[in-house]
């Protein structure tokens, strides 16, 4: 059997920014146990790309991800659930505290754990004919790929708890106004838009970038800890050559060229 026929990850290269696509059409891109270790693979080879600024995932077809892939839950033990969501978690620590930003660009459904994918992604840019839900209480579950934890962060443990134990699909439109969706794109936009905002992203300082991200991704913690990161942080970033071609194009008035040194 080959990759397609048991879902894969392709991988694009536009300029500085990355595009992984989520590849089970057949299965409205669900996360399989060959997708998911491509995905996992895609995403390592990403963090030391100099080149790479920014990373967009998305789903290929008309659906970004319905979630995992039921037919290879059958047999499932209890050690065996535990190591197959170990090796889940390895994706969500890099899509949530790796050194690239990433976007989620979300067409049709996602669902589960697609969504919990999505939510721990940097920024979501969504069709407004995008759903969502998280039927996980359906099948006697909990939500996985760090749902609870990137959820709430974005909406609050009330709202994750109404998602959650409701089960509900909403649209996007719905899930901007909570704050799961940060942009909404028409119809078949989504990636164009995402593109649009990646570009933007890469055009800043890529190390200002990666300390944005890993310091929001330590959870808020008390004012004294947020201060001590960002006193460390900007301490390094001073002395950058970043810095010193960020200084010297405001100056000088022209566009910065970043080297992410």
């Amino acid at each position: 059997m080959s990759d397609l026929d048991d879902g894969t990850v392709l991988a694009e290269r536009r300029g500085e920014i990355e595009i992984l696509t989520l590849s089970f059409p057949a299965r409205r891109n669900a996360i399989s146990l060959n997708l998911r270790e491509i995905l996992y693979e895609r995403l390592i080879a990403t963090q030391e790309d100099a080149s790479c600024r920014a990373i967009i995932l998305r789903g290929d077809g008309d659906h970004f991800c319905a979630g995992g892939d039921m037919s290879s839950f059958a047999g499932v033990t209890p050690s065996g659930g535990r190591q197959r969501l170990q090796k889940l978690h390895r994706s969500i620590r890099l899509l949530a505290a790796g050194r690239k930003p990433v976007i989620a660009a979300v067409e049709g459904a996602a669902l589960g754990a697609g969504l919990g994918m999505a939510a721990a992604c940097d920024i979501i840019v969504a069709s407004r004919d995008a759903k969502f839900s998280m039927p996980f209480t359906r099948f006697g579950l909990i939500p996985d790929y760090g749902a609870m934890w990137t959820l709430a962060k974005r909406i609050g443990p009330s709202r994750t708890k109404l998602l959650v134990m409701s089960g509900r699909t909403i649209r996007a439109e719905e899930a901007e106004r909570m704050g799961i969706v940060d942009q909404l794109a028409e119809p078949g936009r989504a990636l164009d838009d995402a593109l649009a905002l990646a570009e933007e992203i890469a055009a800043g300082a890529p190390l200002a970038n990666e300390y944005t991200k890993a310091i929001l991704a330590r959870g808020h913690g008390s004012l004294d800890e947020l201060l001590d990161a960002e006193a460390d942080a900007q301490g390094v970033l001073f002395g950058t050559e970043d810095f010193v071609e960020g200084y010297t194009a405001f100056i000088e008035r022209r566009r910065p060229a970043f080297k992410g040194a």
